[in-house]
């Protein structure tokens, strides 16, 4: 029988939903993350700003992107540039915008102590709304339940117990950002400029294919060689004369690659 598959096609257009409000469903993280940081008060950041040079962006946005970065598991400033572009969620937080990675890095080393405070703000504001979790970020306070009081009023000391874990979270957040940062490698592929055309990079692509089928041939011809060699051994029972075939580079295995760039 004769099986028909879905079919692939990367080539009709597509628009996105006029409004950028349509883009994501109504209970998305991402939309959390954003209406929460539009009821905190973020004067004292913009009033840093001494409106000379370039047009900043806005600390709203950098803001929420930084703590749904964090929050979702991407500490990297590089990697968080490139999902402006790549995720719809990320676009949606940065309004279509994009950043770069030193601006990003440059925004969360400027305010560090302030957005500290900001994200425990953030937690404290999704713990009263009794949400137990934001990303990977657990706000349910049952590092602190066994000293709370039994009514459902916070007590002070319990308050002050979930402030302390909320901080704690806020804190390890922000140092994995900085260790990731620090490191400064370039995350996911790297893609040299010439590969950048598709056309380049299907040709590029072909001769790399070609080049390991190549590999492939010789380690066959090698093999036949070998094999041949040790049947005439065990028929004559002396050892064969000439030299001993030399391996050749392996043949491609799932791990096999060539430098795009440099055949040596």
């Amino acid at each position: 029988m004769k099986v028909t598959f879905v079919e692939v096609d990367r080539e009709t257009l597509y628009l996105l939903p006029p409004s950028i409000q349509d883009w994501l469903p109504e209970k998305h993280l991402a939309r959390f993350v954003v209406e929460i940081v539009e009821q905190i008060n973020l004067q004292p950041l913009k009033a840093s700003y001494a409106g000379r040079g370039s047009q900043p962006y806005n600390s709203e946005m950098l803001v929420a992107l930084l703590f749904y970065g964090y929050a979702t598991g991407v500490f990297s400033s590089r990697k968080l540039e490139r999902s402006t572009y790549d995720s719809v969620a990320f676009r949606y937080i940065a309004a279509n915008s994009h950043p770069d990675h030193d601006t990003i890095a440059t925004f969360r080393r400027r305010f560090l102590p302030e957005l500290t405070k900001i994200f425990v703000e953030i937690l404290a504001v999704a713990h009263e709304m009794k949400v137990l979790k934001l990303g990977k970020v657990s706000i349910d306070g049952t590092k602190v339940h066994a000293n709370a009081s039994k009514h459902k009023a916070l007590s002070y000391g319990h308050a002050c117990k979930l402030e302390k874990q909320l901080e704690a979270e806020v804190a390890e957040l922000l140092q994995k950002a900085e260790s990731v940062d620090n490191a400064d490698i370039p995350d996911g592929m790297d893609i040299p400029t010439e590969l950048s055309i598709r056309q380049e990079r299907v040709k590029a692509i072909k001769e790399a294919k070609a080049e390991i089928e190549r590999r492939a041939q010789e380690q066959e011809a090698y093999n036949t060689k070998v094999a041949e060699r040790a049947k005439k051994e065990q028929e004559t029972g002396k050892k064969a004369r000439g030299k001993t075939p030399q391996p050749p580079t392996s043949g491609p295995t799932e791990k096999d690659q060539v430098n795009l760039n440099d055949m040596e």
